[in-house]
């Protein structure tokens, strides 16, 4: 321990250079006096320390030599922080009376070449006036012992002075010089045990310090002197100073007998893997010499300060006494001690050290003098073994990775994360998002790490088998024990498991008067409410809607005029109407998911009457909510609606009222009217909104002849009217699934996965004669829109499915339903999803699928493709990929694209 404590102080104790006179202070000093001690705590330190003493103006740079002779030591803490203890009857301090000791200590921090020295000055008096008859103090790097004269004015020390070489100086000549007549000291005597007779200037040089007080004589020993010896006492080794001081006065001699004992680390501390015990003899043989003698006080410390029972309770530590020793005991890295990092072999080690103090009182019979008995006993344990702990407190539905790792002393940093992939540091860490902190513990004698990592983060691994997914998240920390910047590391490997939960899903569709909404439940459990619009789904709506459930789904359909239906845009002959729906968590009332679907719809606005009679609907837009469609007029305000409420207003009028103007135009004649707020209504609206205005118009044909005649003709049994040529529309659409209840939106991007089922459905529109059928000549698929384009498929051939499709096309029979009202105008099909490949490694991910179809009258079915009958075993087209020529009563229909999930 000697040799580390003066290692230290040569780090420390440099030459001084300049002062630093402007540096903002960056160090907190406190200082104290515990009794016959003086401490001062400096920290934290961030360079090397001087520490110099002044006296009589004069300053000196304190040396281990010099700091041992003078009653000084320093100790150093891993966290940066000194502590200089100073011996009351230090060489140093201005004493007065042997009741109050100032010293003076000047303090260098030294940081570098670039930032300049910063200095500080330490002055502080110590009290104390309850001296024993003798006082022994055992320091780290000395042993001083102090006893009461008899009278003041006996004894005297010869003069001497302390030069800049911080050497006495010739006690010779001084003791030549009397002091009022008064003894002087001229020699030492050691026993080792061996007498040894010493001058006084040879013991000064020899590294003793001798001071004649006004009331005491000091005498101070390095703890390494060659006039000690070492003495067993009760199994204890210990360090023994005797000396006799001899005072001479003319032919007259006295002398002063002074005694220390101090024990020795090694044999009195004991250690247990998680238990320091040091043991003092409770009889201290060398110091008391008679045997009858009374221990009167026995207390217990830290760092130079007592503890009462209290502060020892809270951090365990144990007292007590037996037949032989005083035995103290303190739990390994308990508060007041520290811990310190070491690296073996890649391996994380440590040593808990603590500053143990004990403080005796005795008296003895004999001479009824009392001893106060002070030890400092710094502790170190041997080199531990600390396993690291990983502690893995990941909540996996959380879908984050929190990990602690420790504990660790706290000279240990932690520098990077290394992952299978990368490595990070501790910076970047914190910049991708992961959480990296360092948590001490409240007496700041150890930390932990602690991390955290995000599930969908590109350094976590992630399996999924059968609706669970495995993360695993593998790394390695990288440490370092400062300041040797000793690197070490720790690995670990973290696997979370978690069920995949599936939210519910949403999709629709649009016919030519309802909207068709499906909802796939997800994961077993999955609480949801359903709103449609702003209302939530009740059984009373639920039935008005058609609600179908078959328990991994349900379904429903809202006509596009249904209270819950907004309006978005009104065109000539349309509306366009959205509805939306939301899946609502009941507990938080927040929307799991949003779905919105908007169609155009048929809708008849503006009708015109031969008879002049003009009749308008006037719907109410979403982009207007505060709209009152019952202030609606036309252009004369006294015009409003016939009938309104929240949702449209109809109007009904001539053209030759309400404002109504006329126009000619080439060969019509043009009626217009408009309708809108009234100016007066329209300035007290909210100006965010826009302006509403409906045009009405009405043409009629002028300077047009019509021909009529009359004929009689026999009479017919049945109605009868003249052929007429008419524009049928064929549609193709693509239904979620083979219920074909709902479909896929115009304009929703489609995609499914390879060999998953695409459900197709083509309607003859606006059809509602029984006697008429639509059918499919042919059904291919291409890669591009055109329907011309190569490469392609058939699907279907002459009605029937393409013999050579290794995966056929499945007809699906359509039934009269609420949505069928003649099956016969529809054609169902299903085929697998599938795409073009130009090889097996070029895939091309989307496809178009085109039909021709023919419409056949049931009665009279003259085309060819009205009169198919398809069979498995159909030579006619066994083998064959015909072309398709376009015949002029086929109708194309087509749709895509498709795209293939990969």
């Amino acid at each position: 321990m000697a040799q580390s404590l003066g290692l230290g102080w040569f780090m420390l104790l440099v030459a001084v250079v300049h002062i630093e006179a402007q540096h903002t202070p960056s160090l907190m000093i406190n200082s104290k006096c515990l009794g016959n001690i003086l401490r001062v705590d400096v920290g934290p330190l961030a360079g090397n320390l001087e520490v110099s003493v002044v006296h009589n103006n004069a300053t000196f740079l304190l040396t281990p030599r010099l700091a041992s002779q003078c009653g000084f030591s320093l100790k150093m803490d891993p966290m940066g922080h000194a502590v200089i203890y100073a011996s009351l009857h230090n060489c140093f301090a201005q004493n007065v009376d042997d009741k109050a000791f100032t010293t003076k200590l000047n303090l260098r921090l030294r940081r570098s070449r670039v930032i300049e020295d910063e200095l500080y000055q330490v002055v502080e008096t110590c009290h104390y006036t309850t001296w024993a008859s003798r006082e022994i103090v055992c320091e780290n790097n000395y042993i001083e012992v102090s006893v009461k004269k008899a009278s003041p004015n006996d004894y005297a020390l010869p003069e001497y002075t302390i030069s800049d070489n911080l050497r006495f100086g010739d006690a010779r000549r001084a003791a030549e010089k009397p002091i009022d007549a008064g003894f002087r000291i001229t020699n030492l005597v050691f026993f080792t045990p061996k007498e040894r007779v010493m001058k006084v200037i040879d013991a000064q040089r020899n590294g003793y310090g001798i001071a004649n007080m006004a009331t005491r004589l000091v005498l101070r020993s390095p703890k390494t002197s060659s006039e000690t010896f070492t003495q067993n006492v009760a199994g204890v080794p210990m360090t023994v100073l005797k000396t006799l001081t001899v005072f001479e006065k003319k032919w007259l001699v006295t002398q002063i007998a002074a005694e220390a004992a101090c024990p020795v680390l090694e044999g009195s501390v004991s250690f247990t893997p998680n238990l320091i015990n040091w043991f003092l003899p409770r009889h201290i043989d060398p110091l008391i010499s008679s045997g009858q003698f009374k221990l009167l006080e026995v207390h217990m410390g830290v760092n130079g300060r007592r503890l009462d029972s209290a502060e020892m309770a809270a951090r365990q530590y144990s007292l007590s006494l037996n037949g032989h020793h005083i035995v103290v005991g303190i739990p390994i890295g308990a508060e007041g001690g520290h811990f310190k990092g070491h690296v073996q072999a890649g391996q994380y080690l440590t040593t808990y050290t603590i500053e143990l103090m004990l403080e005796l009182r005795w008296s003895e019979d004999a001479t009824n003098e009392d001893t106060h008995y002070k030890v400092f006993l710094p502790v170190t344990t041997p080199l531990l073994s600390r396993p690291v702990q990983v502690i893995d407190n990941t909540v996996p539905k959380e879908r984050l990775f929190k990990v602690l790792l420790g504990p660790f002393g706290s000279d240990v940093s932690l520098m990077n994360i290394s992952f299978p992939s990368e490595v990070l540091s501790v910076a970047d860490c914190n910049a991708r998002g992961f959480k990296v902190l360092e948590h001490m513990s409240p007496n700041n004698n150890s930390k932990v790490f602690t991390l955290e990592v995000p599930f969908t983060d590109r350094v976590v691994l992630a399996l999924r088998d059968t609706g669970i997914t495995v993360y695993s998240l593998h790394l390695t920390f990288g440490l370092v024990v400062l300041p040797e910047f000793a690197p070490f590391c720790h690995t670990a490997k973290l696997d979370a498991q978690l069920v995949d939960i599936v939210p519910p899903a949403l999709f629709g569709g649009c016919d030519y008067q309802n909207f068709y909404i499906l909802v796939k439940y997800g994961s077993r459990g999955f609480n949801f409410q359903t709103l449609v619009g702003t209302q939530v789904l009740t059984a009373e709506m639920a039935q008005q809607y058609g609600f179908m459930d078959n328990g991994t789904h349900f379904s429903f359909n809202v006509h596009f005029t249904a209270p819950e239906v907004v309006t978005e845009a009104v065109e000539a002959s349309s509306i366009k109407n959205r509805l939306d729906v939301y899946l609502r968590n009941p507990g938080t009332l927040t929307n799991i998911k949003e779905f919105s679907v908007a169609c155009n719809f048929y809708s008849t606005l503006i009708e015109c009457f031969p008879n002049g009679t003009m009749t308008a609907l006037a719907i109410k837009l979403e982009s207007v909510p505060s709209l009152n469609l019952s202030q609606l007029t036309l252009n004369d305000p006294a015009c409003g609606p016939s009938y309104s409420n929240d949702r449209y207003a109809y109007f009904v009028f001539t053209a030759s009222s309400c404002g109504t103007t006329r126009k000619f135009v080439s060969s019509k004649m043009l009626y217009e009217n408009e309708i809108s707020l009234p100016d007066e209504l329209e300035l007290k609206r909210d100006s965010d909104e826009p302006q509403y205005e409906l045009k009405v118009s009405c043409s009629y044909d002028i300077n047009t002849n019509h021909a009529v005649s009359f004929n009689i003709r026999p009479r017919r049994s049945d109605p009868y009217a003249k052929n007429a040529r008419g524009e049928l529309k064929v549609e193709m659409r693509l239904a979620i699934d083979d219920s074909y209840t709902t479909f896929h939106g115009i304009e929703e991007p489609i995609a499914k996965s390879l060999q998953q089922s695409l459900y197709f459905e083509v309607e003859l529109m606006r059809s509602t004669n029984p006697a008429v059928s639509m059918e499919l000549a042919y059904c291919w698929a291409t890669l591009e829109d055109d329907k011309a384009s190569l490469p392609r498929w058939d699907l279907i051939i002459n009605g029937c499915a393409n013999p050579r499709d290794p995966q056929p096309v499945i007809f699906h029979p359509v039934v009269f339903d609420a949505r069928v009202n003649y099956p016969s105008n529809f054609k169902r099909f299903e085929v697998p999803m599938f795409v073009f490949a130009q090889n097996k490694d070029n895939l091309r991910h989307q496809v178009f699928v085109h039909c021709y179809a023919v419409i056949c009258d049931v009665r009279h079915p003259v085309h060819r493709a009205c009169n198919v009958q398809c069979s498995n075993q159909d030579d006619r087209m066994k083998g064959q990929k015909r072309a398709v020529s376009e015949d002029t009563s086929f109708k194309h229909v087509s749709t895509g694209p498709i795209l293939m999930m990969s």
